[in-house]
């Protein structure tokens, strides 16, 4: 067995992934491209290949500076959406990404967190202990989008039900960013609800390498609500075989008694039946037994509440503590104005 990094054939990896069952967005060639040419990013691109030269496993984690320079070293976390990938649940071949991984990223990131996209089951969990892993429990909302709409729209609560009938009398329309310039418009949009809520957000270039790499391919779809021709709400998702993952989302605050943020999710779930897909993952809930305002929003869409974890293996504890210190003092800074 063999690790290659960051040399990559993109249409062996879509083999790879449409014959996995748990093949997903996350590992793809083209979002290796995109982290590529992002600002404050680094990607690492692990493939295991036999003797024969076929490939049996993957693993992309991408490592995120909030700053450049030295303030970057202090800020840089690596980020792995699904964990590594491997053909027949071969657990050495888990173990053996997991230590390769952990001897290149230790030089370029304070800590990891792997976000998983399913259930590992009890041996998996204790190849990601041994290799420094622990296990923090973390929810996460799914859809099944093979329900008929009206049915889906059913397990809505009734605020919400309310405020997307309100939102479709209003005449706010449903509709697909399709250009660059309207890209840019929706993003103000989603860096000021970011900037409201004191979470940091990738640069510019991430949204529009995403938009060059990934648009043309059906992998990526721009949504927006309009009233009377003006976006009052945005939803980026990421689409990858059956699935449709609910990315990054951001409203205007003085059309929200438009209701963007009730009307947008369904019209997403309804075209997601519509187009063939089976699942909408509605991203991450917290933590389990602590309130979180996000989560209580996401089940008022009805949806399976699921606790796949995350794994974390901090690599420069030292440093973590500092940088943690640093992130709450900047925030208190940044937005009291």
């Amino acid at each position: 067995m063999k690790i290659i990094i960051n040399s990559i054939n993109e249409a062996e990896i879509n083999v790879f992934l449409k014959d996995h069952k748990h093949g997903n967005i996350f590992h793809t060639a083209e979002l290796f491209e995109v982290y590529k040419n992002t600002k404050n990013y680094e990607p690492i691109f692990l493939l295991a290949y036999n003797q024969e030269e076929k490939l049996l496993g993957l693993l992309l984690a991408v490592v995120q500076k909030e700053y450049s320079g030295v303030l970057g070293n202090i800020s840089a976390r690596s980020i792995i959406w699904g964990g590594p990938l491997v053909k027949d649940n071969n657990l050495n071949l888990i173990d053996l990404l997991l230590k390769e991984y952990n001897k290149v990223v230790k030089r370029k990131a304070i800590y990891t967190q792997i976000r998983n996209l399913w259930e590992w089951n009890t041996e998996e969990k204790n190849i990601f202990k041994i290799n420094g892993y622990s296990f923090d429990e973390h929810l996460d909302i799914i859809h099944n989008l093979e329900l008929p709409p009206e049915e889906q729209f059913g397990k809505f609560n009734q605020g919400r039900r309310k405020n997307i009938r309100r939102a479709i009398k209003q005449d706010v329309a449903f509709e697909e960013i399709d250009s660059k310039d309207e890209l840019l418009i929706a993003l103000d949009l989603l860096k000021n609800t970011y900037k409201k809520a004191k979470l940091p957000i990738p640069d510019d270039s991430y949204f529009l390498e995403t938009y060059n790499k990934l648009y043309s391919k059906k992998l990526v779809k721009f949504f927006k609500a309009t009233y009377q021709k003006k976006i009052i709400g945005v939803r980026f998702v990421y689409c990858f075989k059956n699935l449709i993952y609910d990315w990054f989302a951001g409203s205007s605050d003085d059309s929200l008694n438009k209701y963007p943020n009730d009307f947008l999710p369904w019209k997403i779930m309804e075209w997601g039946h519509n187009n063939g897909y089976k699942t909408f993952d509605f991203g991450g809930a917290g933590k389990p037994n602590e309130d979180y305002g996000v989560r209580n929003y996401k089940l008022k869409f009805g949806g399976e509440l699921v606790n796949w974890g995350r794994f974390e293996h901090v690599h420069k504890p030292i440093i973590l503590l500092v940088s943690k210190l640093g992130f709450y003092f900047y925030q208190k800074i940044k937005y009291v104005r």
